[in-house]
């Protein structure tokens, strides 16, 4: 077994889920490349003491369901997901899809449906599991990254297990300040956005729900924020790649969108009510994760970049908002991409992706590696 995958594996099990004995632990994934670190995982939930069980997914599979699907169809599958869950202590996802557009041509209306009825499961294990979810390295991914799989292999072992003790202590200084902070405001190129987030909490993201990790969260107060934001980084989602991405917003809704497709992002954000509104205010610190490659799990937590995020807001960073769409959407500020500012309470926080309090500097790059 490659000691990277010993090692990471080590890392999900101990740290992130900290298993325990007695534990059951769902272990789920998608892609052959994730089969030695799925067998990894169960050998060590074993030796800490826990049961494993697995689940194995395929994206092309879920399209053929997906396209003729009913509501009652996918209630009751989501009725059967819920009662396993609600066996477990922990859970493990690793994803590695072969196409990360393989729902790309599922009508909107269908999709919509698929999230609606899994929101119970997705909700459950979110607030009441130990869990983490991770990418797994494969073609597909180091093509999103423009690099060779091995390149990016070599990349992806380096961010997922670095010291996060190291960087769970260098947020604490920002979680305090984000819990006095009352008024946000952000400038960049095309965005000039205020909003509140007094009394949310703010949340740091240390290696126990994602890796790689590298984040820490509140939420907008729901109905404060205005202004405009332009978002420069791709995002996909549903299987789409969207581009451009403008927002206008006031009392806290998104008024106005626009996109590369101008007609299907509102098809989105008109999912349900909550989507037009925003669940997510969050800044990423990873100091190895320098560019966006459509992923999610490695864009927002991008050094020098904040995420706003349309759609359901987390129940330990609560703002009443609820959708079933939680959409991570992310400006980067560093000044290879146009820089920008964040203000606390009229307090520059971080220019160009630095942060300028003496007591937040330990968050910037070259104090975290």
């Amino acid at each position: 077994m490659d000691p990277r995958i010993e090692k990471l594996s080590d890392l999900l099990v101990t740290y992130s889920c900290d298993v325990q004995p007695g534990d059951r632990v769902l272990i789920t994934y998608e892609g052959e490349c994730c089969r030695n670190l799925a067998r990894q995982l169960i050998k060590d939930v074993y030796k800490a003491g826990g049961l494993p069980y697995t689940e194995i997914r395929d994206s092309a599979i879920t399209r053929e369901v997906l396209l003729g699907c009913t509501e009652e169809q996918l209630k009751f599958a989501d009725e059967c997901s819920l009662a396993q869950m609600k066996g477990m202590q922990a859970y493990i996802a690793i994803r590695a899809g072969e196409n990360t557009s393989e729902l790309s041509d599922v009508p909107s209306e269908k999709l919509n449906l698929y999230y609606r009825m899994t929101q119970p499961t997705l909700d459950y294990r979110v607030n009441e599991t130990k869990w983490v979810v991770l990418r797994y390295p494969n073609a597909s991914m180091a093509q999103l990254a423009g690099t060779s799989q091995e390149a990016f292999e070599d990349f992806y072992f380096d961010v997922c297990t670095l010291d996060y003790n190291k960087m769970s202590r260098a947020m604490d200084p920002l979680v305090d300040l984000m819990n006095r902070t009352d008024r946000v405001r952000i400038k960049g190129p095309g965005t000039d956005l205020e909003f509140s987030i007094k009394g949310v909490g703010a949340i740091k993201c240390d290696g126990l729900r994602n890796i790689p990790d590298g984040e820490v969260y509140t939420a907008p107060v729901r109905e404060s924020m205005n202004g405009r934001i332009s978002y420069n980084t791709p995002s996909e989602e549903q299987g789409f790649t969207y581009e451009n991405i403008v927002f206008d917003i006031k009392d806290g809704k998104i008024i106005n969108a626009t996109a590369n497709d101008t007609e299907r992002i509102n098809q989105l954000l008109d999912t349900d009510e909550g989507a037009r509104y925003f669940g997510e205010f969050a800044l990423g610190v990873n100091p190895y994760i320098l560019q966006p490659m459509k992923d999610t799990l490695f864009d927002e937590k991008i050094c020098g970049s904040f995420h706003l995020t349309p759609g359901m807001c987390y129940e330990d960073a609560p703002n009443g908002n609820q959708s079933a769409i939680h959409w991570d959407l992310v400006m980067i500020q560093r000044l290879d991409f146009g820089g920008g500012e964040i203000w606390f309470d009229d307090v520059l926080i971080r220019k160009d992706g630095i942060f300028l309090p003496e007591d937040l500097q330990q968050l910037n790059p070259e104090a975290l590696k």
